[in-house]
């Protein structure tokens, strides 16, 4: 990695709320264009799924390191690890791409929560009724 931006994000709290559970997933949103793929060597498509692992906060932000390399390890094509409850890191080639990407996961994540708020499910493609 070139550059890693760690940032107190609210809508990556949010997300980080919203999904109880170690993974965050949406798909088929063109942001997801502007998100690095480690394990590819490029940037994701459109129609992928998008995973960022979710690791639980902790008390001191020295003591999130080994969580976010677990994170980081165990999710090789991911560019982001969210911290529940206390923002996000980006992990990206250069700083200009990372500054990229996390306006990206910020607006993937906010878009995520208004989909939940209007009753549709981020990781589902679109249906031929909703292409028309």
């Amino acid at each position: 990695a070139g550059a890693v931006v760690h940032a107190h994000n609210p809508n990556a709290v949010l997300i980080s709320l919203l999904y109880p559970g170690k993974e965050f997933r949406i798909t088929h949103q063109q942001m997801i264009k502007c998100t690095y793929n480690w394990k590819l060597g490029k940037n994701n498509k459109y129609f992928d799924e998008l995973v960022v692992p979710i690791v639980e906060g902790q008390p001191e932000e020295i003591d999130l390191a080994p969580y976010v390399a677990k994170a980081l390890e165990d999710y090789p094509d991911t560019s982001c690890v969210i911290i529940r409850r206390h923002g996000m890191y980006v992990v990206g080639p250069t700083w200009e791409k990372t500054k990229l990407m996390l306006e990206s996961f910020d607006y993937l994540f906010h878009i995520a929560m208004q989909m939940k708020l209007y009753g549709l499910d981020p990781t589902q493609p679109p249906t031929e009724s909703s292409k028309s």
